[in-house]
């Protein structure tokens, strides 16, 4: 079943497409035939600068894990043999310090129906029963509506590829930077877990492969949101974090675990 042909669904996401194309049409003597890119661009950021609130929730949900990682940890050496014993430790030191193990889950569940719709809006080739036109406008002469696959297949892919390797050259510098935080802020773990962390630290480049696919409109959205994200979290991180964004030492909290 189609999701977004769900009248109450379909109706909210022709709302953000009529949205769109009042936006494309003020810009319009501005940007000209690039009135519809830019106002993607524009939507997107609007919608992420909603939802700061939710990425505040999630730098400080960050925080508490890397504050609690240490007695975590030593409660987990000293009651490793007593899974259940461990459990009940492990609750007890989240209610003493009023923190919640899935606090930052609920923020990024809330933030998802939102960028769902903002990103149905520039893959689907209709919207509640009428053509998708976004899909139909250009960008240096690339429909927004074609995929870098389909570009690259056709006759006359250039020099409208070029458009999309500018965009492929931004994702992988943010995927590139996101890869270099995500590794220099990784806590320490035993075990196999720290080649985990630096297998699953590549996962950010996987949006150039998925931008490749989809729709010139979607690959513009990636680009956008991608980089709000990387530049959100860092700001935030220097808000709500300690200054020097370090981590208490075991033997520090051990004694209090």
């Amino acid at each position: 079943m189609d999701l977004f042909s769900f009248a109450p669904i379909a109706a909210v996401l022709d709302i953000a497409y009529q949205g769109v194309e009042h936006l494309a049409a003020l810009l319009s003597p501005l940007t000209g035939g690039a009135s519809a890119a830019i106002a993607i661009v524009v939507l997107t950021v609007l919608v992420r600068g909603a939802l700061v609130p939710v990425g505040i929730s999630q730098v400080k949900a960050e925080w508490n894990r890397r504050r609690l990682a240490p007695r975590l940890q030593a409660l987990q050496r000293r009651y490793t043999k007593n899974p259940q014993l461990l459990q009940q430790k492990t609750l007890e030191l989240y209610r003493e310090e009023k923190a919640s193990p899935f606090a930052g889950m609920l923020p990024a569940l809330a933030q998802a129906p939102v960028l769902s719709f903002v990103y149905a809006l520039f893959v689907r080739s209709s919207v509640d029963g009428h053509a998708n036109a976004l899909l139909g406008q250009h960008l240096f002469g690339v429909p927004l509506g074609t995929s870098f696959v389909h570009l690259a297949g056709s006759a006359a892919a250039w020099p409208g590829i070029l458009v999309y390797l500018v965009l492929f050259a931004l994702l992988g510098v943010t995927a590139w930077a996101t890869r270099r935080t995500t590794l220099r802020l990784a806590l320490p773990q035993a075990g196999p877990l720290p080649g985990l962390t630096h297998a699953l630290s590549w996962l950010p480049f996987i949006t150039i492969v998925f931008a490749a696919i989809v729709p010139l409109a979607a690959t513009l959205y990636l680009t956008t949101t991608t980089a709000w994200t990387l530049g959100e979290r860092a700001l935030l991180r220097r808000r709500y974090w300690r200054p020097d964004g370090a981590v208490p030492t075991v033997p520090a909290v051990a004694r209090r675990a």
